[in-house]
């Protein structure tokens, strides 16, 4: 499929010619998509998360009574959960969260991201990145003529240096280079606007896996 290119000005560049295979899938899976998002936002959490437990608990270990004649259960700790004070039963400990999800799964569902935009009309390829100067009102201003106010923008190889700068402090635009492309970001986004070098380099990464 052929796409429009456009300059950071607006101003038309010809056109790309989009990889069916990568970004015209038809049918979108949502649950592809929310394998891969719930697999990332697993992968990312911290696990430090921790309770004290009763052998790390200050409370004394003196037998609170003794065992027979008070009419009461059997107790020997304070530290035990059903008291005030007592360490939680069953309560987190420090642990991964993360869970393994196979490299095609992972391809698959990248693919549908990317298709969901096109299909959407949401994908926006750009002829390059870049400024001369690092300001971000005059690169908020370009935004609001695009009308990108929420958007994900892969650079290419690499982010230039004063692109970077000027749009890191603009809410809800998220800049990265090709290595940074994810599902997460891209569903969370209004906007997928991609260079004509990430998408070269997209389908390139795509072919590669296909012929291995």
């Amino acid at each position: 499929m052929k796409l429009s290119v456009i300059k950071l000005d607006g101003k038309a560049a010809g056109d790309v010619e989009l990889s069916d295979a990568v970004f015209g899938i038809s049918d979108i899976r949502g649950d592809l998509l929310a394998r891969y998002v719930n697999w990332q936002l697993a992968k990312r959490r911290a696990g430090t998360h921790k309770v004290q437990t009763r052998n790390e608990n200050s409370r004394t270990g003196k037998k609170m009574y003794k065992q027979k004649g008070t009419g009461g259960a059997r107790h020997g700790s304070r530290r035990a959960p059903q008291f005030v004070g007592g360490s939680p039963a069953f309560g987190p400990v420090v642990r991964d969260h993360g869970f393994s999800l196979p490299k095609k799964v992972r391809a698959l569902a990248l693919k549908h991201a990317l298709s969901s935009k096109v299909k959407a009309g949401d994908l926006v390829v750009v002829d390059s990145v870049s400024v001369k100067e690092p300001k971000t009102a005059s690169l908020r201003e370009t935004f609001g003529k695009l009308g990108w106010t929420k958007a994900l923008i892969i650079a290419g190889p690499e982010v230039d240096a004063n692109f970077g700068l000027a749009a890191r402090n603009i809410p809800h635009i998220d800049v990265l280079p090709n290595a940074g492309l994810n599902v997460y970001d891209i569903l969370r986004a209004d906007k997928l606007v991609l260079t004509k070098a990430a998408v070269e380099a997209i389908e390139a990464r795509f072919a590669e896996k296909e012929a291995a």
